[in-house]
């Protein structure tokens, strides 16, 4: 990948050529006979299994109203951003293909938990006494549970990019960061900091936060199953005794360019994307200052560890911060730094340029190299404090690492990531992933659906994450067979790669059904990325219905990939487009050979057919 910062192909530019300059978007045809593959049939099954769990799942857990029916509470361990989970990856599931009815109960449940929280007040915790949402969004909170709570917004643009109410609300969304918004001044551009780790709509906590800031108000426990370990609410409080050091910038904060990023993919502006480069920059900048290492604690003058006493590496959710356990009485490692990374992606996305991840291929190395054999094993450490290095884990250093090699597509880095069954598939070496893959995303539906079949709790005694492992969308085998896709998420995709919530779909190929002018695979067309590296991907794409289908394909999710060549059945034709639209005739398919330049395109979510 090269640094081609400010030359990216941008979708705007083509509305400057005339008419009959504009290229248009080829049609080809692939009527070639194919016996339907198993994995077709399989993920067929998976799209319409799906659907129907979270039906029986809505009809459980949504009220008329839209409300998640739980017992609603303030507070990182069950707070809005677990109710708002709930519908978790249906936005995904419909923009892969899914059934529209996933798409309609998504949002009557979104604007429905919007309506329930910002009703909902606190009596103890002050911010919140107004209501737990304020203009729709979370009033003071971490980025860790922001972005959670985030997950099924970030991905809206995916389905409905035209809606004017979602444009406005992203773009009002990331005006609480961008400096723009006087009413929420999180972010300081003098210094390119977010001031706080707690902040939001209310704007930034400028003082040491307490447990209850944390923990939410007090409340009866012994009638709710506490999901995170805890037994009473005094051990609730507990948990969060030492998360005091809240001030000043923390990577955990850089989650809110996805706001930045979909702001300006929807069409919000360029200083959308500005704002979210100088502010990525910053960080960029202050790694390089600390031997390649992001500091987690930024103070309110831009120093480094400035509000951590020069410390580096305090701050919550920090290099150091390993909080007592109240119920064991034993220290916990928490360091959040890592879960930062899809943040950068964002970078790349925006320009192109490798600096971003480059950053992070320094880290690891930067971590590596602080190894040490203990009992005769290598090991590497996790944690920095006073006294240096800690938290030792046997093996190199992998977090994040397929998501770095997903970027860079080096040798390197692909030896640096390890194993995964998906990536040996694409290196050839497991050809019975797919069918494997879908198998066991179709018995965790079931799985989940049996869940919620014998779920017999009432309302009054849920919490709002008691949902959470009952949601039925399962999309980790459809994302990487359909689109070469990361399903950055949680759980997490891989064991290197850290939970996440809030992050935005990262794929080599995206696809669009023409007739239907919707995203997704048309009903009946299924598709498989059986290989990739940094300038092509092979695609096989088959119509197992009874009529022709018509497909849009495009390079990436944001269309941020430049397709250059398309060859089908030994036919090639080039692309003088962000994509090509398919028509697949009944029974048939082909092996489809896509040559592209990655991140050579300024992102947008526009469909293809609004672009031309």
């Amino acid at each position: 990948m090269i640094a081609r910062r400010g030359v990216l192909v941008g979708a705007g530019a083509s509305l400057l050529l005339p008419a009959a300059a504009r290229a248009a978007t080829p049609v080809l045809r692939i009527a070639t006979p194919m016996t339907p593959p198993r994995w077709a049939v399989l993920q067929r099954e998976l799209l319409a299994a799906n659907a129907a769990a979270c039906r029986a799942y809505f009809a459980k857990y949504v009220d008329a109203r839209g409300y998640l029916q739980t017992f609603p509470r303030w507070g990182a361990n069950d707070g809005p951003d677990d109710a708002a989970e709930a519908t978790n990856d249906w936005e995904l599931l419909h923009a892969l293909g899914g059934a529209d009815d996933v798409l309609t109960m998504a949002r009557r449940f979104w604007e429905g938990h919007l309506r329930q929280y910002a009703a909902a007040r606190t009596v103890d915790v002050a911010i919140a006494r107004g209501g737990m949402y304020h203009r729709e969004f979370p009033v003071q909170m971490d980025w860790q549970h922001n972005s959670e709570g985030l997950t099924g917004f970030n991905r809206m643009g995916l389905n409905t990019p035209g809606d004017a109410r979602l444009i406005e609300r992203t773009c009002r969304f990331a005006d609480f960061y961008t400096g723009a918004d006087p009413t929420a001044p999180n972010y300081d551009p003098r210094y390119r900091i977010v001031r706080s780790a707690m902040n939001g709509s209310r704007g930034p906590m400028l003082h040491p936060a307490s447990a209850l800031d944390w923990a939410g108000d007090p409340f009866d426990t012994t009638r709710f199953r506490l999901e995170h370990g805890e037994e009473n609410y005094a051990q609730t409080l507990g948990h969060y005794a030492e998360y005091m050091e809240v001030v000043g910038d923390t990577p955990l904060n850089t989650h809110c360019t996805m706001l930045g990023l979909n702001a300006y993919a929807l069409g919000g502006g360029e200083r959308y994307r500005r704002w979210v480069l100088d502010y990525l920059d910053g960080w960029v900048e202050r790694a390089r200052a600390n031997d390649d290492i992001l500091p987690s604690n930024v103070g309110l003058d831009g120093t480094i560890g400035g509000s951590a006493g020069g410390r580096w590496w305090g701050g919550v959710y920090g290099w150091g911060f390993s909080p007592l356990v109240p119920q064991t009485g034993a220290r916990e490692n928490r360091n959040r730094v890592l879960r930062a990374l899809p943040a950068f992606l964002n970078g790349t996305l925006l320009t192109g340029d490798g600096a971003y991840i480059e950053l992070w291929r320094r880290q690891r190395d930067r971590i590596e190299a602080a190894g040490r054999t203990i009992d005769g094993e290598w090991h590497t450490p996790t944690m920095y404090g006073a006294n240096g290095w800690y938290g030792w884990t046997q093996g190199a250093h992998r977090t994040n690492g397929f998501e770095i090699w997903y970027v860079t597509q080096s040798a390197e880095d692909r030896a640096a990531a390890g194993e995964h069954p998906w990536v040996a598939f694409l290196e050839g070496r497991n050809p019975t992933y797919p069918e494997t893959a879908l198998k066991a995303d179709l018995q965790r539906v079931r799985d989940r659906l049996a869940l919620v079949e014998g779920d017999t709790t009432l309302p009054a005694n849920r919490l709002a994450d008691w949902t959470l492992d009952k949601n039925p969308a399962s999309v980790t085998a459809l994302i990487q067979q359909t689109t070469g896709g990361l399903h950055i998420a949680r759980p997490p995709w891989s064991p290197t790669s850290p939970p996440q919530g809030g992050v935005p779909l990262h794929c080599r190929l995206r696809w669009f059904d023409v007739t239907k002018r919707r995203a997704g695979l048309p009903d009946g067309v299924a598709a498989l990325v059986g290989r990739m590296d940094d300038r092509q991907v092979d695609v096989t794409l088959v119509n197992l219905s009874d009529a022709p289908r018509t497909v849009a394909m495009q390079g990436g999710a944001w269309a941020e990939h430049r397709l250059d060549r398309v060859t089908i059945d030994g036919r090639s034709v080039d692309v003088p487009a962000r994509g090509v639209t398919i028509r697949v005739e009944p029974g048939c398919g082909a092996r489809i050979a896509v040559t592209m330049r990655r991140y050579a395109q300024t992102p947008t979510l526009a469909f293809p057919w609004d672009r031309t």
